[in-house]
């Protein structure tokens, strides 16, 4: 089983498939470095160098999505430069979007780029989603 349960919270490992993993070697991300947890109502995102953190009220929405372009998301974290969207990716088949109600920093040391939301390409993405389900409500202006 690819993720978790801990007696402070779940852990939600990436599934890294081959044509991923010698790229992202190089960029610091591995197995032991690329990881969602989720753990007092704070949702933490680290893939090698890059962490991503924010409480999970801060999760507007969350959806599977996929597949993806091997150019567009293989190797380090990648930004859409149409939204500053974030990605974490170790496989072109599926992950969980998240979209944020307050951007979040992540990218950049300083905090300066600031993301709407993150794709993940965890192993378990119905338990990713399950567990972030509860947390979704009225997205900010909705209400």
């Amino acid at each position: 089983m690819n993720d978790r349960a801990g007696a402070n919270g779940r852990e939600f490992r990436f599934a890294f498939d081959q044509s991923y993993r010698r790229i992202s070697w190089l960029f610091g991300i591995t197995e032991s470095r690329a990881l969602v947890t989720i753990t007092g109502g704070l949702l933490t995102a680290r893939f090698g160098p890059w962490l991503l953190s924010t409480t999970l009220d801060n999760v507007a929405t969350a959806d599977i999505t996929g597949p993806y372009a091997y150019l567009k998301t293989a190797g380090p974290a990648h930004l859409s430069f149409s939204d500053r969207g974030l990605t974490f990716a170790t496989n072109g088949r599926r992950g969980v979007c998240m979209q944020f109600r307050e951007k979040v920093p992540a990218m950049d040391p300083f905090g300066l780029i600031r993301h709407p939301n993150l794709t993940v390409t965890v192993a378990d993405t119905a338990g990713l989603l399950a567990v972030l389900e509860p947390s979704r409500g009225p997205a900010a202006g909705s209400g």
